[in-house]
């Protein structure tokens, strides 16, 4: 080992050394005979089965269309975030269906999948997804009640006398 007693010693050391990078990972789109990208989305107690094309950016969830079943503004605008972050906005067709959970649930449910089928698509936007946060699934669910409690933790008033 040779002595090393300044930081040009130290650049020019680990200079030298052979490089050992790891070799970058290359994802290949993965699509159906049909042309589509499927992926599974879940939130809470929701779990959404979410297949995307290239079209017109027509939303379709559990045969209705998106402003008929996600009627609040709020929910509609939860499913477009992936394609606004992505910059693909009108460009792809969705065929979602739901089940469990609540209409928040079910939309950052179909969000999710949107957001991992879009990625299968097109591996480029990856990047996009997950530094947007899209592509991890939010595990957070109700806890269940325990006996002996009223809820799931919340506790009897507790009388002194």
């Amino acid at each position: 080992m040779a002595d090393i007693k300044s930081l040009d010693d130290l650049k020019s050391a680990v200079g030298n050394a052979p490089a050992a990078a790891p070799a970058a990972i290359v994802r290949t789109p993965m699509r159906d005979k049909l042309g589509r990208a499927y992926a599974t989305g879940k939130r809470k107690n929701a779990i959404a089965r979410v297949w995307i094309k290239p079209g017109t950016g027509k939303v379709v969830v559990n045969g209705k269309e998106v402003a008929v079943y996600f009627a609040r503004p709020v929910l509609q605008m939860i499913l477009k975030q992936p394609f606004t972050v992505a910059n693909v906005e009108g460009q792809f067709d969705v065929f979602a269906t739901v089940v469990g959970g609540g209409l928040s649930g079910q939309a950052g449910a179909v969000k999710h999948g949107i957001s991992k089928a879009l990625q299968l698509y097109t591996p480029e936007l990856r990047g996009a997804l997950k530094a947007a946060g899209f592509l991890t699934r939010d595990s957070r669910v109700v806890e269940r009640k325990k006996y002996g409690k009223p809820k799931a933790r919340r506790s009897f008033q507790f009388s002194k006398r």
